[in-house]
């Protein structure tokens, strides 16, 4: 008997300010090629195609809608008329899907080095989805990470599969060193797998408010159409929450699948600088770039030539209208920059 497709929900959304001066809201990094040749938007579609798969939807601001287009293929488009956060968003694509389809909702610029890591969790995944769980998947930790939040697993409930028995907000180190060294910890990546029906029922136990504004904002839409627009005024009745706290931290038959698949959500310059191939002296370059007596650097550029001389452990980003000079390991400290543009109202639109 063949298996039911999977119908990958791709979230595009985002501002990914993170690695500015690169990503700005008008291109965030989901639309820029940093870990490979195509845009991270297109290696996520690439990783959820195939005979397993139905046709994609990606869901993101109508303002995207031209960059969706050229990037997306044959994907279907869920064009929100202004962000209300993933569990809105998520409850626009249940609603274009058939109850009992299998929705399989990602970031759209997240990094999976191990696909067929990813594609055995799937299907793992998938047979419980049938069964009306809400599935997430639980990243291996590789370190006591502050960044993000964190899953642990309760009882089994199948080969590779357990209950989730809490969710677990973003720990300080020696909390996340605790969770390590107790085991079943695992890290929330934000990707899960649930049918359209079980998640509208999540909703509409726990978060009936996001689960009426977007029935209303589909009212009156074609649901199977290529590229599909909700009402404004009834989507933006729904509360701004995310998926985590509108739903799975709230629901009952929530399990987790753990796996390590090299995934990394690429929330900083030093996670780029990580993943990157690198000279023998350590230093990642990409552009125009010449690099003498200097190592353990990531040296970027869009724009003018650059040239580093006796330089050690920088991070140097330019693009054609602003450089960014940190040192690596304190990539964090973007947010300053872009805190310090948004207080001067960005006069020269860097943002």
């Amino acid at each position: 008997m063949a298996k039911p497709p999977i119908t990958p929900v791709i979230l595009t959304g985002g501002s990914g300010t993170r690695l500015w001066p690169l990503s700005r809201k008008a291109r965030a990094k989901q639309f820029l090629p940093l870990a490979s040749e195509r845009t991270m938007l297109e290696e996520t579609i690439a990783r959820a195609t195939g005979d397993r798969f139905a046709r994609p939807m990606l869901v993101g601001g109508a303002a995207q809608a031209d960059m969706l287009r050229a990037l997306g293929g044959d994907a279907r488009l869920m064009l929100e008329p202004m962000a209300r956060n993933t569990a809105a968003a998520i409850a626009l694509a249940a609603l274009a899907l058939a109850p009992d389809a299998l929705m399989l909702v990602m970031p759209s610029d997240h990094v999976i080095a191990d696909v067929p890591a990813f594609h055995a969790a799937i299907e793992t995944a998938a047979e419980l989805a049938a069964e009306g769980w809400l599935v997430t998947f639980g990243i291996a930790p590789d370190g006591p990470e502050t960044g993000y939040g964190y899953i642990l697993e309760g009882g089994a409930i199948g080969d590779g599969a357990f209950a989730v028995e809490r969710f677990v907000e973003k720990p300080d180190r020696e909390t996340a060193e605790q969770f390590l060294a107790a085991g079943g910890y695992h890290w929330n990546g934000g990707i899960f797998l649930f049918t359209a029906r079980a998640y509208m029922a999540g909703l509409d136990a726990h978060a009936a408010e996001i689960a009426a504004a977007a029935r209303a904002a589909m009212a009156d839409v074609a649901a199977d159409a290529d590229s599909i627009e909700p009402d404004a005024a009834a989507f933006g009745t729904a509360p701004s929450i995310s998926i985590d706290y509108a739903v799975m931290e709230k629901a009952e038959r929530v399990a987790v699948v753990p796996v390590s698949m090299g995934w990394s959500d690429l929330g900083s310059w030093d996670a780029l600088h990580e993943l990157l191939e690198k000279d023998a002296a350590g230093n990642a370059l990409s552009g125009e770039v010449l690099a003498i007596d200097s190592a353990n650097t990531l040296i970027r550029t869009d724009g003018p030539s650059v040239a580093a001389v006796g330089v050690n452990d920088l991070i140097v980003v330019a693009t054609g209208d602003a450089v960014l000079i940190l040192p690596r390991g304190e990539s964090q400290r973007v947010k300053d920059v872009v805190e310090a543009l948004k207080a001067g109202e960005d006069p020269n639109n860097l943002l």
